[in-house]
């Protein structure tokens, strides 16, 4: 009975326009973002925070990257963990090397991968379709030998950087879970926001047109050109401040294993489970990709007598390539769309007429 619009007079356009136009949904984000901001910090362990929250905000920055791409754009790209590589070690570079502030390093190792990602772009312009997810592909290869190879960039073949001391404009130090929980969730906040007003505005409904029919797209005036290599670098410049919290507030150095061509199969999995041109589905394909190992896990302890060792082995990628083609078959528009129909339905409840 409270989930309702009735009764909510709209009377200017900020209003009309509002991101949470119920006042129940407004009052759902302050609470969430109370409990990210305070009751988190307070009372989740170290473990919880180091290896699970942290890398679920740092993969749902990325999953968003590529939903602005996939999803928004509806541009494919199955290279997007090469981006996040980017990122990372331009991060380091900048701030290791170079000696420039934290929060600079990040964002500039964003711009760094957005130009990156606008060359990688270019194909857009002429192919689309399976044509473009190979060329996006053959990125994720490239930047990978590139990185192992250069030495000023890596330092050799194994493409390793421990993480340099953190501090923040050079007075305070970062060097405890909580502190790096909460530049994660800063840089989260901050960039999401910026992106669900981005998506919202004149540039997100040219991409979402570009995505429909692309040629109807560029007759009633959309710059096909401009917007399509708009998308890569904002997907981009999204994927690498995602690579640079990884690598500094999670695993602690630069390596590219951590972003293999699985890591960028993991990344479109999220969007399709999550859900496909939605921000909440980014938070919910991140969700379900970092808890599930971890369920799958705990739940099959006292099988490992009763099921064979090379399937035990291989069980997450079973269930998460089952659980892609449940969902492209149910609900392909993932589990945001789920969500929204049950915010449909509190809408009428308890009158569906």
């Amino acid at each position: 009975m409270f989930y309702r619009e009735c009764g909510n007079f709209k009377d200017n356009y900020a209003s009309d326009m509002a991101i949470f136009p119920i006042p129940l949904d407004r009052w759902g984000f302050i609470v969430m973002l109370f409990m990210a901001f305070v009751i988190v910090p307070l009372f989740a362990s170290e473990y919880l925070i180091t290896n699970i929250i942290i890398p679920f905000y740092c993969f749902a920055l990325s999953a968003f990257g590529l939903n602005v791409l996939a999803g928004y754009a509806g541009q494919i790209s199955i290279g997007h963990a090469a981006f996040m590589a980017v990122g990372a070690y331009s991060s380091f570079i900048l701030y290791g090397r170079y000696g420039i502030p934290l929060i600079p390093s990040i964002l500039g190792a964003g711009v760094i991968t957005a130009i990156v990602g606008t060359f990688f772009g270019l194909p857009s312009l002429r192919i689309k379709g399976f044509y473009l997810a190979i060329a996006t592909l053959a990125s994720q290869f490239i930047i990978e030998w590139v990185i192992v190879h250069v030495q000023w960039i890596s330092g050799g073949v194994f493409g390793t950087i421990e993480a340099p001391d953190m501090y923040l404009f050079k007075l305070w130090a970062i060097d405890t879970p909580v502190k790096k929980y909460y530049l994660s969730l800063c840089i989260l906040v901050l960039l999401m926001t910026i992106g669900k007003n981005l998506v919202r505005g004149q540039l997100g409904r040219n991409w979402m047109a570009i995505r429909d029919v692309d040629y109807a797209a560029e007759i009633i005036g959309v710059n096909l050109y401009r917007d399509k290599l708009t998308a890569f670098a904002v997907s981009t410049f999204y994927a690498g401040v995602a690579g640079s919290l990884i690598t500094f507030c999670y695993v602690g150095s630069a390596n590219i294993e951590e972003f293999n061509v699985m890591t960028s199969f993991a990344l479109v999995g999220m969007i399709i489970i999550g859900g496909l041109g939605t921000v909440l589905g980014s938070f919910f394909g991140a969700g379900f990709f970092v808890i599930l190992p971890i369920a799958i896990n705990q739940s099959l302890g006292a099988f490992m007598d009763v099921v064979p060792s090379d399937i035990l082995s291989n069980i997450e990628s079973i269930i998460f390539g089952g659980l892609i083609v449940f969902f492209l078959i149910v609900e392909p528009y993932g589990m945001a769309r789920l969500w929204h129909t049950i915010k449909d339905k509190l809408r009428l409840w308890p009158f569906p007429y």
